[in-house]
């Protein structure tokens, strides 16, 4: 049996200033995960909704400039298959040996 196919989000609407930071907590199933799915274009809101970032609807927004642009700290980390320094450096391709090791101290890991 399919799962029943039921809005997530109904007439949400916010708005978020260029520079400011933005923090969306709520308990588990309130729709956080979905916000920030549709943010990411990972899919696009249906029955009519429509998200803009500086008055452009997003689907008219290059994709993978647009998501060089934003920053995401999830709370589940998400690991990539591989040693800790694959997924370091999947980051920053050319991080040295030293600042992988300085980011593992930063991080108490």
């Amino acid at each position: 049996m399919l799962p029943e196919h039921r809005p997530i989000l109904e007439n949400a609407s916010f708005i978020i200033k260029a520079g400011e930071s933005t923090a969306i907590v709520g308990p588990s199933g309130s729709g956080k995960s979905t916000i920030i799915q549709l943010i990411e274009r990972f899919y696009d809101p249906s029955h009519g909704g429509t998200i803009y970032f500086d008055d452009i609807d997003i689907k008219r927004i290059d994709l993978k400039a647009f998501r060089e642009q934003i920053g995401l700290v999830s709370q589940e980390p998400v690991m990539i298959l591989g040693t800790i320094k694959d997924n370091l450096l999947f980051g920053n391709m050319d991080a040295t040996d030293e600042e992988c090791e300085e980011a593992l101290k930063r991080a108490n890991a």
